[in-house]
Order: structure tokens, then sequence, then C-alpha cells
């Protein structure tokens, strides 16, 4: 089980290499800014967390390096954290990841093979890798330095808003939400928002336990792993989310006020936990302080109207 000591831990050991990310408030909300977070997305936390933990214990060789599989955003944040540690990195990413993140990765010094459509092929290629070579892998969301990392948002949210009641995120594999959960369980309450076109934990909630689903859909790219994390599925029974579903069409107009209205430049993904209150599928109680994770702004810019 991860717990707040974890996420506190993980807060000290990274503070050196990550933004404390701002509060923008804006007609009743707190918008938490996360997309101006090094590499433009909330998974740098939990890069930093993983491979800084491994440094200390001598479980990282900077010529073997850290392997990684993601449609994009995690890929990002290890290779920038494995650069920054003068560190090998190994990505393996979908063959459809959108093309500005595989030339990111590119940039960051990676060594990017694309293999599959989905994530789960590219986590297959990664986990063999990692076998064949003892490169350290560096889980998108399952690992519990990389949830403890991403708990660390919520510490900051909570720190300078000790007042928000209830903060709302994007749920893909679980491993932000399983970060938030475990930050802030016994101070604000959780409102998980996923696609319905990749309801992992929503599945795993009527199911009973983690169960393999289909993703398609729009932010797939980000959040379309077919399977929640045991870690989430731990933190969920613990901490009893609220599960909301957004559609597509929501999403996208969520993403589009997001940026015509604040100027903030979502990724579809990240725009997944707004689209909840824009679209009702949360609704707020009257007086209710809510924080909305904006999580990750690695988009097509041309792309935002």
């Amino acid at each position: 089980m991860i717990t707040r000591d974890d996420v506190r831990a993980a807060a000290t050991r990274i503070a050196p290499y990550i933004r404390h990310t701002p509060l923008l408030a804006a007609d009743g909300l707190q918008f938490k800014c996360e997309f101006l977070q090094s590499t433009g997305v909330f998974k740098t936390r939990g890069a930093f967390n993983r491979q800084l933990a491994a440094q200390e214990r001598g479980e990282l060789d900077p010529q073997t390096g850290i392997v990684t599989a993601s449609g994009g955003n995690a890929g990002l944040a290890n290779a920038h954290a494995a650069a920054v540690l003068g560190v090998r990195a190994s990505v393996f990413v979908p063959l459809n990841a959108p093309a500005v993140k595989v030339a990111r990765l590119k940039a960051y010094g990676a060594e990017v093979v694309q293999v599959g459509t989905e994530y789960a092929e590219a986590y297959a290629a990664a986990a063999e890798h990692a076998a064949s070579t003892g490169a350290l892998f560096c889980h998108a969301y399952d690992q519990p330095e990389i949830v403890a990392g991403a708990g660390t948002l919520a510490e900051e949210i909570l720190q300078d808003a000790p007042d928000v009641d209830t903060i709302v995120v994007a749920v893909g594999g679980g491993g932000l939400f399983a970060g938030i959960a475990a930050s802030a369980h016994h101070r604000a309450k959780v409102v998980a928002v996923e696609p319905e076109n990749c309801p992992t934990l929503h599945s795993a909630l009527a199911a009973g336990g983690p169960v393999d689903i289909a993703v398609s859909g729009v932010a797939a790219d980000s959040l379309g792993a077919r399977r929640t994390g045991d870690i989430a599925w731990e933190l969920a029974q613990q901490t009893s989310p609220i599960s909301v579903l957004v559609s597509d069409e929501a999403i996208v107009e969520a993403r589009s006020r997001l940026w015509r209205d604040y100027r903030i430049p979502a990724e579809h993904g990240a725009a997944a936990a707004y689209a909840a209150i824009a679209s009702g599928a949360y609704t707020p109680a009257e007086g209710e302080k809510v924080a909305v994770i904006i999580c990750g702004a690695n988009t097509d810019p041309q792309t935002l109207a």
C-alpha cells in the first residue's frame, strides 16, 4: 500500500528536479496547472522518483539505463529524467503514438522503438528488453515509486489551498489517481474521471476487480490502458473515489474551452478532468471547493481552437 508517508518522501527526493506548479483560480474552480511541469506532464514526478530511488539503492547503471513503455507521456518524463541524471533511456511506444511526442522523445536523446497499436503491445516489448538487458524498468503507472511521485501533486494542491474539498483527476492506468488518493485520503475526496471509451477503473469497480477492456477514442494515447493498475485498484478499495465517465464529445469540447477561455493548451487526456465539470458528469455542491488537475500539454498546438 502506498501511503502519504511515501508521497512525502518522494516530494523531498524530487524537489530539486521538478516544478511546483501553480493553482489558477477561475470561475469558481482551482486549476492545477501541471501542464507547466517539465516535459509538460505530471509523469515527470514519478519518473524522477523511480530513477533517483533506484540510484540510491545502486540499482541503476548509467550504461544499461532505463526502459519504459508509453503512449508518449511516460516516455517523455523518463527520457527527460534519464537525460538529467546522465542515464541511457529506451522508450517503447505504439506505432500510432502522436508524432509530436515521438519527436520530443528523440530530442531528449532516447532510443525510440515503435511497436504495435496499443500500449499493451509496447509494454510487452519493453518488459522483454528489460529482462534481456538488465535495464531498470520504469512502469508508466503501476510501480510504488511512480505512484508516490505522482502523489506529490496533491501535496502541492493542499499546501497551496488547504480548504480544497475535492480533487478531480483524469484516470488512465491509474497511477496519478492512486498517488492523489494516497496523499489526499482523509483530507479531500477524489473524483476519478475516465473517457467512456477507456473505462478501466470504472469497469474494475463494477466488476469487483481489475478487468481487461477494449480502448479507443480521442484520449486513448494517454488514457488508453487496457487494465487498471494493481496499486490504483488497492487505493480505490481503500478510498472509495467517485467514478464518472465522460464522452469523447465532452472531452473535445472541454479541451476547446480550456484553450478558448483560459489559454490552457491541454491534450485530450488532460482535458478529461475538466470535461467532468463542464459536461455535468460531476456537479459540485454549493460552496464545494474543487481543484481540477490539468495534467498534460503534449499536444499539437495547431489542433487547438
